[in-house]
């Protein structure tokens, strides 16, 4: 009996997954094509452009220490200005098509329907995904549901070198 009510949980634990991922694919796929399109307005409205700048600041600053040429207390004094103005400059919709490109997914292609998306999202937990490139790959790019049921773009964990001012 115990493993029956064992094994119906994770049945009922992996639906929810599911449709989490099916929600969280459709604004994933609507800020694929505003990266694509270079539609500001949209990728604008598909970022959580606060929770994304603290992130990369955070980054940016943590490389900064982390990279020799530059003394440690230099690092710790610029890099927050410098990763504040490099935050505000990264997040657009032609930074990130280098991120969406190394997806597979150029200017020139379709984009793939929610369904394809869903599959290269992985819960995080409860209002959390996050997009891999491939099936058990690690993660990329970290989503967030709101208050208002959309899920936006709250944090980078991929490469640093992707994120390009000038292509």
């Amino acid at each position: 009996m115990r493993g029956f009510v064992i094994g119906l949980m994770a049945l009922i634990l992996s639906g929810c997954a599911t449709v989490q991922k099916l929600d969280a694919a459709s604004d994933v796929h609507a800020l694929l094509i505003s990266i694509r399109d270079g539609d500001r307005v949209s990728f604008d409205a598909l970022v959580d452009e606060r929770a994304l700048k603290y992130e990369l600041r955070a980054r940016l600053v943590a490389e900064a220490g982390r990279d020799g040429r530059v003394p440690a207390v230099l690092a710790a004094v610029l890099a927050p200005s410098i990763a504040e103005v490099a935050g505000e400059a990264l997040i657009r919709p032609e930074v990130f098509r280098a991120v969406a490109e190394s997806y597979g997914y150029r200017r020139d292609m379709k984009i793939p329907g929610v369904i394809g998306i869903s599959t290269l999202l992985q819960p995080l937990d409860p209002g959390r995904v996050c997009a891999v490139t491939r099936k058990g790959g690690p993660c990329q790019l970290i989503f967030t549901q709101g208050p208002d049921g959309r899920w936006r773009l709250s944090g980078f964990a991929g490469d640093l070198s992707l994120l390009r001012l000038k292509r």
